[in-house]
């Protein structure tokens, strides 16, 4: 790390020489203005020779100087020179303290301390940018202080040639040697991981060994699907696995689901004796299910390591590469991640629970389940889970969830959500695969009309065929035309017309015809004739509206005024109508 250090002492500086540095640093800490002016122009031109690696203390040197410079000229008001030395004692807090940080953040106080800041300048600088604005005699301070600091702790050790003058190498150094030994922490951490993975990889692949040679051990005359328990040489590989389960359950399932394991090859599915045409096929069913042999290749592994936390870990994890399934078509394996998903969810189901049944009849549906007794699993998240994963087999696995919640939601949101979830899933399958909600589903577009009109002509006519289908139709139409001339003929004369002319009237408002202009004038008629309401029958509408005849004003009871016959014939007079 010496030799490191030493090589970057040797570097390209923006000063000419010594005696430019010595002038600069002198001019600074003057107090006459015009020397300090020209020390902050020799700080502009080595801005411009070294780009964006200014040194720090330079850059915020520079900075508090301008601060005194501007306060002396007396043009400045108080409100103005506080913003100004604030920005200034911000930038140097954040720039000193910026490489003390670490991937941690750490309090500014404590890595000020470090460097020998006094605490009160940090509190300064919270004060600027979190609280009330301090006065101009803080912050006139805190420039003097800054200042002495920095002369102290930059400018006097620059060029010194005694160890340790070099103050930003020394930082860069320590920065070197962090991040180092982040680096290798890293590595230990990465090669741990692969050395965790590889463990367990090879502890799954004993397990299959193993259940294989059972496999190929049962006589040729007992069925496959009755498969045993586990052996007693197995127990210490199962006790492995659980125990590794418990150490990194989340890299243990990460593997389980990968091909090979809980996703059979074909070669695997063909020495267990299983059909894998239903999975290899484009027309994968809807609501997939394990075959038993298969099942229980993996159940006594599965059993070993049931509890509540490896269970909903695992659904999480199935959903999340259903997800990732949506976008890379693999038919083989979104239907072994779907029939796993459905198995785990059916198993925490109490659905299947028969009063009826023997107690011999109950342990041998239980021996074929994962676990026997309830989960309480998270269902809000499983069920933004399962929404978030569209595939053909999502809305059974959505009904098996909705059936199973412990807080069931209202039997109207479960159907629109099953009727949403299969409008989007829907694809070009035949009609014997579209779950029942779809086909119920109510009408949005008029193409969805046609196909419906059309599926049910064909359903209440099935003995005809589609060109007399398309007869019909045809004849349909023709009839509909004569309709129309009967309708015209009988119209003539009037001022009223049948409209033949095809006309998208989705494109008029309504109330408007085409051609018709948007002037209102075009509605005003040009003839017409007035004609006077006094012979017009007025009808009071109750009785207490009746006064006095004679009377010459109107009455005014505590309802109102009361009008008489003469006066409202007087008003009638009056009005005329065109």
């Amino acid at each position: 790390m010496k030799k490191k250090s030493s090589e970057k002492k040797r570097h390209v500086v923006a000063w000419v020489n010594k005696a430019e540095w010595d002038q600069v640093l002198e001019y600074l800490y003057s107090k006459d203005s015009s020397l300090q002016r020209f020390a902050l122009q020799r700080i502009s031109a080595w801005r411009g020779r070294y780009a964006n690696s200014t040194p720090v203390a330079v850059d915020c040197t520079a900075d508090l100087v301008r601060c005194q410079v501007l306060d002396r000229t007396g043009q400045l008001s108080g409100d103005d020179l506080v913003l100004l030395y604030g920005a200034a004692l911000v930038r140097f807090v954040n720039l000193i303290t910026e490489r003390q940080q670490g991937r941690v953040a750490r309090p500014l106080r404590r890595l000020a301390g470090n460097l020998n800041i006094p605490e009160w300048v940090v509190d300064l600088r919270h004060d600027f940018t979190h609280r009330k604005l301090p006065t101009l005699k803080w912050c006139r301070k805190g420039c003097k202080v800054v200042l002495e600091w920095l002369q102290q702790e930059y400018w006097s050790r620059q060029l010194g040639g005694g160890p340790g003058d070099d103050w930003e190498s020394q930082w860069d150094c320590e920065d070197e040697e962090a991040d180092l030994k982040l680096q290798e922490d890293e590595l230990i951490a990465r090669q741990k991981e692969m050395e965790a993975y590889k463990n367990a990889r090879s502890l799954l692949i004993s397990y299959e060994k193993e259940q294989y040679q059972a496999f190929d051990g049962l006589p040729e005359d007992q069925e496959k699907s009755f498969w045993p328990g586990p052996f007693e040489d197995m127990s210490w590989l199962l006790g492995e696995i659980k125990q590794f389960a418990l150490e990194s359950c989340d890299l243990l399932i990460d593997v389980l689901l990968e091909d090979g394991f809980l996703v059979p090859t074909v070669e695997q599915l063909q020495t267990l004796g299983c059909d894998s045409s239903d999975s290899d096929s484009s027309d994968s069913p809807s609501e997939p299910r394990l075959s038993q042999t298969f099942l229980r290749f993996w159940l006594p592994l599965l059993k070993v390591l049931n509890s509540p936390s490896f269970i909903h870990l695992l659904l999480e994890k199935l959903f999340v590469e259903l997800k990732l399934l949506t976008k890379e078509q693999n038919n083989h394996r979104a239907f072994y991640i779907s029939a796993w998903t459905s198995e785990l969810i059916l198993c925490n189901s109490n659905k299947f629970e028969y009063h009826f049944e023997t107690k011999v009849q109950k342990k041998a549906r239980m021996k074929d389940r994962i676990f026997v007794n309830r989960i309480q699993l998270r269902w809000q998240q499983l069920l933004s889970a399962c929404l978030d994963a569209p595939c053909i087999s999502t809305p059974h696995l959505l009904q098996l969830i909705l059936d199973d919640m412990e807080h069931p939601l209202p039997l109207e949101t479960q159907q629109r959500l099953l009727q949403l979830c299969s409008i989007y899933t829907q694809t070009a399958h035949s009609e014997q695969n579209i779950c029942p909600v779809q086909k119920q589903q109510p009408i949005y577009t008029l193409e969805s009309l046609h196909e419906k009109l059309q599926h049910s002509r064909r359903h209440s006519q099935p003995w005809r065929s589609e060109s007399e289908l398309e007869r019909s139709e045809s004849s349909q139409e023709n009839k509909w035309a004569d309709v129309q001339a009967e309708k015209a003929k009988l119209l003539r004369g009037s001022p009223w017309q049948v409209c033949t002319d095809k006309v998208l009237w989705k494109k008029f408002p309504l109330g408007k015809v085409p051609g018709q202009s948007d002037d209102p004038s075009c509605l005003m008629v040009e003839h017409y004739s007035t004609m006077t309401v006094f012979d017009q029958p007025v009808e009071l509408e109750s009785n207490a509206t009746r006064s006095v005849p004679g009377a010459s004003a109107p009455a005014r009871t505590a309802e109102g005024l009361l009008w008489n016959h003469s006066d409202i014939n007087k008003l009638k007079s009056g009005l005329q109508l065109f």
